[in-house]
């Protein structure tokens, strides 16, 4: 298969690398902002290709990213988005810069990678989008993540309405929302705090259902979580 995570340096992203990795028969691409780290994925898995690409800026960069794309693969069965970023801090506190990225970083760049990636693929495709606890509807909210949490929020509105959208296409679109994780970004965020889940334990569920889920599944809003958050 030919397969796109799309944030994979650090933490789950990375984790899912190495796990579809395992397959010799899959092709991936893995994108990220830390060229350092993707080049140390790519030199332990002969059959990972690395795009350094900032997402809040993908909009200036989205030709280029496009190009690089399409010099490994001419068609694309499953798209990973895991990018993100987080700033822990209240909503009266944040800076206008930091809730941008935030926005930018988790929504509208993968939304553009969703954009230059689709026409790639075919019948079959699996698009997953992945969220988080915080902007499942209904869920119970933390200070310190209102923005963080509406971004996440708009990812999975967007995974509910392209499902409709590439219906016809054949082409698959679910959202996974995560409970906390023990990643870097959660302990960079909430020093101290023990998640019950780790990177490698969740990465093996991400893999086998981009991998699956679109059999059973298309167009919904999955909550994975053991607590909340």
């Amino acid at each position: 298969m030919n397969i796109i995570v799309n944030g994979g340096s650090r933490g789950i992203g990375k984790e899912v690398v190495l796990y579809l990795a395992q397959d010799i028969n899959n092709h991936i691409i893995v994108t990220g902002r830390n060229k350092k780290a993707l080049n140390r994925l790519s030199s332990s898995c002969a059959n990972v290709h690395t795009v350094s690409v900032d997402l809040s800026v993908l909009n200036k960069q989205s030709e280029t990213f496009k190009e690089k794309i399409l010099n490994h693969f001419k068609r694309v069965d499953v798209l990973i988005n895991i990018a993100g970023i987080l700033v822990a801090k209240e909503f009266m506190k944040i800076e206008d810069d930091e809730a941008r990225l935030m926005m930018e970083t988790n929504f509208f760049g993968p939304a553009s990678v969703i954009r230059i990636v689709q026409p790639l693929m075919q019948d079959g495709a699996h698009i997953v989008n992945i969220s988080s606890m915080g902007g499942y509807q209904g869920s119970e909210k933390f200070k310190g993540l209102s923005h963080y949490s509406a971004s996440k929020a708009a990812i999975a509105c967007l995974s509910e309405c392209l499902a409709e959208e590439f219906r016809n296409s054949g082409i698959s679109v679910n959202c996974l929302a995560l409970g906390a994780v023990q990643t870097e970004m959660l302990e960079e965020a909430f020093p101290g705090y023990k998640a019950p889940v780790n990177a490698k334990e969740i990465a093996r569920f991400i893999s086998y259902f981009a991998l699956e889920g679109h059999k059973f599944i298309n167009g919904k809003i999955i909550p994975v979580a053991v607590n909340n958050p």
